[in-house]
């Protein structure tokens, strides 16, 4: 496994939901949470309610609309950014997380947090954590109109921040992501393999990864 050498490293993105956070809090939500209201505000069961949301999850995986609270919003016909408060006590952090950033910062390199969550959600999240005090600055590829998966997303952040891809690191849960910053031209790429704190840990073959921060020397 390759890990990052910090001498060649000026810039550190990081993915929010899954990599900083755990991501155990959006599963719940979308697996469950919004599935039991759909279904009660439609008057069906749950499980017709996940077949029936299923339905529409075809071919958004990847888009900004998949990301889109406004958009699943007027799909379903709920107020999905306010029911995301009927969950909040489940927003949290990976472990050592805190600790990582710090050294980071104290390391003086400059760490953006790139997401593909809804600006509503950032807000939610940094309610709970205060994790916007602990980087530089949070952008949400809502304010690009672009999602990470797309090349574009990567142009716009270029312009925005003017970081040097050599001296980059990005570290995401998603493959996919990953993928389309390596495409773009990212040279430091590293994956988080255990996201969800109440899953089973995932593997990349393509891209060198870790469990916890606790795992990267300085």
């Amino acid at each position: 496994m390759s890990l990052p050498d910090w001498q060649q490293i000026d810039t550190v993105l990081l993915d929010m939901d899954g990599t900083l956070l755990d991501l155990h809090f959006d599963n719940y939500f979308w697996l469950q949470h919004i599935p039991a209201r759909y279904a009660e505000h439609h008057g069906m069961s749950e499980e017709e309610a996940l077949a029936e949301l299923n339905k529409s999850f075809v071919g958004l995986r990847g888009t900004l609309n998949w990301y889109c609270l406004d958009y699943w919003t007027e799909l379903t016909g709920l107020p999905v950014a306010e029911l995301k408060r009927d969950v909040q006590h489940k927003i949290g952090f990976r472990p050592h997380v805190q600790d990582f950033l710090a050294r980071l910062r104290a390391l003086g390199k400059r760490t953006v947090i790139v997401t593909n969550a809804h600006r509503d959600s950032v807000n939610l999240k940094m309610e709970h954590t205060g994790l916007d005090t602990m980087v530089d600055r949070i952008i949400s590829s809502h304010d690009y109109q672009e999602p990470k998966e797309s090349q574009a997303f990567w142009d716009h952040l270029q312009r925005d921040e003017a970081f040097d891809p050599a001296r980059t690191l990005l570290i995401d849960d998603s493959e996919s992501v990953l993928e389309s910053a390596a495409r773009w031209g990212i040279r430091n790429l590293l994956a988080i393999f255990h996201p969800d704190s109440r899953r089973e840990p995932v593997t990349s073959d393509r891209f060198p990864g870790i469990h916890h921060f606790n795992e990267l020397d300085f």
